[in-house]
């Protein structure tokens, strides 16, 4: 699901539209298809990826631990509004994290009441370990495409992407 900037879903077909052709209506069906595989291959990789690291590990906390990796130091509130969850989820995850001392908590120098999420050494250790380390999951499979398909498919996902559908 995308949402705008606004927080809404993008337009849809209203009623009174023009309803598309059976081959437009059969192709959209494809990408939706091909779209829910990819989805599938995605979770699957990344609770791989977590199960590699700790089998207590949720695919969520893997999430939160790349993104404290590539960002560094977070706020818990900072880090809710980049991945787009109820800070009460970045607060549950933390303690599962903290407990399996993948996450340590540090004071804010600027203010000793916040605390700062951050990933332990040992976290990052783990994360590097893990087959294809920092690559991303389809890397793999897009590496051998050439170039033109690469930057054509990152296009259409960006036009995908895009609160309006349009480039």
């Amino acid at each position: 699901m995308f949402m705008t900037e606004n927080g809404e879903l993008p337009p849809v077909a209203e009623p009174g539209d023009t309803a598309p052709s059976a081959a437009v209506a059969e192709a959209l069906a494809e990408v939706e298809e091909q779209m829910m595989e990819l989805a599938a291959y995605v979770r699957g990789a990344m609770r791989d990826a977590a199960l590699r690291i700790d089998s207590a590990l949720q695919p969520f906390g893997l999430k939160i631990l790349r993104t404290l990796r590539r960002c560094g130091p977070t706020h818990a509130s900072a880090l809710a509004e980049l991945l787009e969850v109820d800070r009460s989820v970045i607060s549950r995850q933390a303690r599962l994290l903290e407990d399996l001392g993948l996450l340590e908590l540090a004071a804010d120098p600027a203010d000793g009441r916040a605390r700062f999420l951050a990933a332990t050494p040992l976290a990052m250790q783990k994360m590097a370990a893990v087959p294809g380390g920092d690559k991303s999951l389809l890397h793999g499979r897009l590496a051998a495409w050439p170039e033109a398909d690469l930057q054509q498919f990152a296009l259409l996902l960006k036009r995908l992407n895009a609160p309006d559908g349009a480039e």
